[in-house]
């Protein structure tokens, strides 16, 4: 990424930039569509591989929030979470994870491994909303104002 993009994506007033990461090609879907009506720009994956390679590519950015599926092909959720949170530029931002798995292990695995919330599938659309504006919300973004119900 260069110093350039990571500026640009900083300024005030700028959509933020959410990275949504999910094998299923209807839940990405949902989340862009969902996530743009929001006021929210950004780009979906796969597989956590073309996550990483694109986050690490002269066209990549650091998001402001990363929506991330556990369960996918080529580098999974929590190897992709170890390698997030071992980068120094990926390492603050916010990832809330998307999970089926709703055991106290996996809540456990998911806190250890830097989670900064996880919604368990499946979801509603109010709740990622919520759970996107949760850790949004700060100064430097600007997000649209029309009222959401929190559903978490």
């Amino acid at each position: 990424m260069t110093e350039q993009q990571n500026q640009q994506a900083a300024l005030p007033g700028a959509a933020p930039f959410i990275v949504v990461v999910d094998d299923s090609p209807t839940i990405r879907v949902v989340l862009e569509l969902t996530l743009k009506g929001e006021g929210c720009d950004g780009i979906s994956f796969a597989t956590g591989l073309a996550t990483l390679q694109w986050l690490k590519s002269p066209q990549g950015r650091i998001p402001d929030l990363i929506i991330l599926d556990l369960m996918i092909p080529r580098l999974g959720g929590y190897a992709l979470m170890r390698y997030l949170k071992r980068d120094p530029e990926l390492a603050a931002v916010p990832v809330i994870i998307i999970t089926g798995h709703d055991d106290t292990v996996s809540h456990l695995k998911m806190h250890l491994t830097g989670a900064t919330d996880y919604l368990i599938k499946p979801f509603t659309v109010q709740q990622i909303v919520a759970a996107a504006r949760q850790y949004l919300d700060r100064p430097t973004l600007i997000l649209p104002t029309a009222p959401m119900g929190h559903a978490k």
